[in-house]
């Protein structure tokens, strides 16, 4: 029913997880960020991938699901001061580009894959502690589950503010979208606007964030699927920014823990304290419409 299985393409080591049962997989480039750059259910690919983006080591990847860690978007300037010093980072942190170390594949009840990133000198010069960072990505069902726990090696408080920027394959980006939000702030002309009906990022240049999204979960249905995307996460994630790019065929429905520039601003970190660590996850699954007003939820 399980299965990972590990293979060599061009440039990059790969590992997929498998479920036979509904037909899905889970595939993951450990070195190239740790990042999901395939996840497909009941046969059906999910997420877009600008594969040029993807084996091109010079640029940012454009599609899967990057990790943002330690921070979530920008920063003005691309610095922030901390205890007195003053430190460059570059959108998003480091982590996105960075070599994971796998540490563990599993298969029992599922497949899974445990990879790890742990601070050295590099990290260092844009974010001074001492930390590791492991994640499990667990394929259980259909459903993908991101286990994430941040370790603070050092005995100084923490701060960080991480997130997940996944891409979603569709055509239309004006949509409807199942949450308890009922505002958002639009960064195209910075203002608060209620959510009416859809949301349409076909023409924004800039996210827009859900303000007010206190349920732990947001649905969704490109209408090139017969399913119904759905992501949850635990009470960490605060946000949900909506993102996409003129003239690219994807949406980005990404949870963070807190909003652009963060470090600067110093009003929601997260701090994990010395010698401490932050567990969380956050999933994806598919929900299949098979009666008027009812759903079937696949991977629950």
């Amino acid at each position: 029913m399980y299965e990972v299985v590990e293979s060599k393409d061009k440039e990059f080591n790969i590992y997929e997880l498998r479920d036979s049962t509904t037909n899905s997989w889970v595939k993951v480039a450990p070195e190239r960020g740790g990042i999901i750059f395939s996840y497909g259910v009941q046969g059906e690919e999910l997420l877009y991938l600008n594969e040029e983006t993807f084996y091109n080591t010079e640029t940012n990847i454009r599609g899967g699901i990057p990790i943002l860690f330690p921070i979530s978007g920008q920063l003005s300037n691309g610095m922030y001061e901390w205890q007195g010093k003053t430190f460059a980072m570059s959108n998003h942190g480091f982590a996105r580009n960075a070599s994971w170390e796998v540490v563990n594949v599993e298969i029992n009840n599922s497949a899974s894959l445990t990879i790890k990133l742990t601070s050295n000198e590099q990290t260092k010069r844009s974010y001074t502690f001492d930390f590791e960072v492991i994640f499990v990505y667990e394929l259980q069902n259909g459903r993908l589950t991101i286990h994430q726990e941040y370790f603070n090696l050092g005995n100084q408080p923490m701060p960080m503010y991480a997130g997940f920027h996944p891409y979603f394959k569709t055509s239309d980006k004006c949509l409807s979208y199942s949450t308890e939000a009922t505002k958002y702030f639009d960064y195209n002309n910075n203002q608060e606007k209620e959510i009416v009906d859809k949301i349409d990022l076909t023409n924004l240049t800039e996210a827009v964030v859900l303000e007010d999204n206190g349920q732990g979960n947001i649905s969704f249905k490109p209408p090139s699927l017969e399913k119904q995307i759905k992501l949850i996460y635990d009470e960490p994630f605060k946000y949900i920014m909506l993102w996409s790019e003129i003239g690219k065929e994807y949406i980005c429905v990404e949870p963070w823990m807190a909003k652009t520039n963060e470090f600067n601003r110093q009003e929601e970190l997260v701090i994990v304290n010395g010698k401490e660590n932050l567990k969380t996850k956050f999933s994806i699954l598919v929900e299949e419409l098979i009666l008027v007003g009812k759903i079937k939820e696949k991977g629950v």
